[in-house]
């Protein structure tokens, strides 16, 4: 497992403190949860804007088809 070191301001640090003593975890612990739930937080948004594009796209060709059926003649088939 990897280290790292980082610099917060001392009133998070103070929070991070506070709320991993609440649940009873290591302070190392409750900092991994959090980044784990960014993360998470993250993939979920880049998920969202990839089926945003998707749907877009559908919705492109779906419109071409409906034009298409829309010069078609009453009678043909």
């Amino acid at each position: 497992m990897s280290m790292v070191s980082v610099r917060l301001p001392d009133s998070l640090l103070e929070e991070v403190n506070t709320f991993s003593r609440e649940l009873h975890i290591p302070r190392a612990e409750y900092v991994r949860l959090a980044l784990e739930a960014m993360n998470h937080e993250m993939q979920e948004k880049h998920r969202r804007e990839r089926l945003k594009a998707l749907s877009l796209r559908v919705r492109g060709e779906s419109m071409k088809v409906n034009a298409e059926f829309d010069g078609l003649d009453d009678g043909a088939v």
